[in-house]
């Protein structure tokens, strides 16, 4: 059976006046429209392809290279409502539909939201959701605490930002470990802080303990060569949100870089800040 929603390798098994008929391994077939075939593609070649469904319901494939596939996230262009639902434009000539059903809070025309993208098993469509609980499981935990993993920001609730773990978990990045502007849809970098007996996972974006002040060392040492006389007005006395807006880390991780770097004698302590030797 033609998978709906990923890219595969077909081959060009015979052409008619509407396309390129495309088989896989076990012989099942579908159209490559005649748009789409690529110059110089003879019967017996191959092409790479994305195959979804037309607005019959057919599968069909295409040669453009869409922004997501099934079961993946990705952060898309709402480009109109209908009675159905909302249209995002995911990079094909065919839009993709959030029906109502599936929206968290109802979404607006030339806004970007995040989505999970899936197949309807009754009627094999590409189907966009972002009501995520239904695809994250924190049954059989996949992480550790410690391990650095991919994140995808969901949204945000009154404790921080909800991001999908490796694509499989929810976790939470609390306001307290959040130094820097994150945005619904945005991927980065992060690390398990946290892993809690009922599967919970909480988030950090920096590895917790002594291995967070070397990267951060770095960037004070990087601001500090970008200033004309190698001088931060920052200090241990520093108001905590001065520190976050400058450099996107917490106080206290300020405080254990800039002693690693004074005992490295890489920084000298002065009235009001700090500067390079």
């Amino acid at each position: 059976m033609i998978e709906i929603g990923t890219f595969q390798n077909l081959k060009a098994v015979r052409a008619t006046p509407h396309g390129m008929v495309l088989h896989n391994e076990e012989g099942d077939d579908v159209l490559l429209p005649n748009k789409y075939v690529p110059e110089g593609l003879q019967e017996g070649g191959e092409v790479e392809v994305f195959v979804y469904t037309d607005s019959e319901d057919w599968p069909i494939a295409t040669t453009q290279r869409p922004f997501v596939q099934r079961d993946q996230y990705a952060n898309l262009l709402v480009k109109e409502i209908s009675a159905l639902g909302a249209w995002m434009d995911m990079g094909l000539d065919k839009d993709l539909l959030v029906p109502f059903s599936e929206q968290d809070l109802r979404m607006d025309a030339g806004k970007y939201y995040p989505v999970y993208v899936y197949v309807d098993e009754e009627t094999d469509r590409l189907v966009g959701s972002n009501r995520f609980r239904r695809f994250l499981s924190q049954d059989n935990l996949t992480v550790e605490e410690g391990q650095e993993v991919d994140l995808f920001i969901l949204g945000f609730s009154d404790l921080g930002a909800k991001a999908a773990v490796n694509g499989l978990h929810e976790g939470l990045i609390f306001k307290s470990d959040i130094f820097r502007t994150l945005q619904p849809g945005e991927r980065l970098k992060g690390f398990v802080k946290t892993v809690r007996p009922d599967g919970k996972l909480d988030l950090t974006l920096q590895p917790e303990g002594y291995a967070k002040v070397e990267p951060n060392a770095e960037k004070i040492l990087a601001k500090l060569r970008s200033t004309a006389n190698g001088f931060l007005a920052l200090h241990d006395k520093s108001d905590p949100e001065l520190i976050r807006e400058q450099l996107e880390m917490s106080k206290k991780t300020f405080k254990k870089a800039i002693g690693g770097l004074y005992k490295e004698q890489l920084i000298e302590l002065v009235d009001g800040g700090i500067r390079l030797k």
